[in-house]
């Protein structure tokens, strides 16, 4: 059931494998983080999946819902309209370097006094200016028969289907489905599949899987084929990013988890 709410929550939650948020919007901006686990972002423009290297900016009066994989320590961080650090005005993708990770989560201690608070959401807003922002997402498509040929890819991975083979299945020309996918998405089909398949490595590794497992079942014909471009896409291998995405959550305030 979708939801309106005036003002964007600056919380910690920690969630479940499974769990979901449904789909809302604030009057507010919100910065969504995930300190371990992984979150799925969803959004009309597309699906955003971060960890703990990145968090989603989501501008007032996005209509968005979440998805959580594997435990994940959930932070938000709301920011009036008047105090946004961030100047887009669709949702997007920023790096989360060490300290802003720290920020982010003392950000959303509620047991700070006000004045500790305010001088690290001081620092945290500094921080956002200045930190890079990352085109990861997976963009929703509107035409019907893209649409139809994302449904198939993603529905079974471990398929390597052919670009004609594609076009063919959902009633379009080879050339016209390529068009398609450089027109809406900004990327070749191929270069669409790594991403696609990466996001869903991300997703089993966080759930446990090993490496080999999410190599075969991504799609990927060897495991050292995967972890090559998991590394390069993600700036780590899926090894360390499993570890990472499992890291316990205990240091986290008691009182802020719910």
């Amino acid at each position: 059931m979708s939801r309106i709410s005036q003002f964007a929550p600056t919380v910690t939650e920690l969630r479940a494998a499974g769990d979901r948020i449904e789909r809302h919007r604030h009057d507010e901006h919100q910065l969504v983080y995930v300190s371990t686990g992984v979150i799925a972002v969803s959004t009309s423009a597309g699906r955003w999946v971060a960890s703990a290297e990145r968090a989603v900016w989501l501008p007032a009066g996005t209509w968005h819902a979440h998805r959580f994989y594997g435990a994940s320590a959930f932070h938000a961080v709301g920011f009036a309209i008047g105090d946004a650090p961030l100047a887009d005005r669709e949702p997007t993708v920023v790096a989360v370097s060490p300290l802003l990770r720290e920020l982010l989560v003392a950000c959303t201690d509620e047991t700070l006094p006000a004045p500790e608070a305010r001088r690290i959401r001081a620092v945290l807003r500094d921080q956002l200016r200045r930190t890079r922002q990352e085109p990861i997402m997976l963009p929703a498509a509107t035409d019907s028969r893209l649409a139809a040929a994302c449904e198939l890819v993603t529905a079974d991975l471990e398929t390597p289907w052919p670009l004609a083979a594609l076009a063919a299945r959902v009633g379009a020309g080879e050339r016209t489905l390529s068009r398609l996918f450089r027109e809406e998405f900004g990327m070749t089909y191929p270069q669409w599949r790594t991403r696609v398949r990466v996001f869903e490595a991300m997703v089993l590794l966080s759930g446990g899987a090993t490496v080999t497992e999410t190599a075969h079942r991504c799609g990927w014909s060897t495991t050292s084929s995967f972890i090559d471009t998991f590394q390069r896409s993600m700036g780590r291998t899926p090894g360390a990013y499993r570890v990472a995405s499992s890291v316990s959550a205990d240091y986290l305030p008691r009182s802020n988890l719910r």
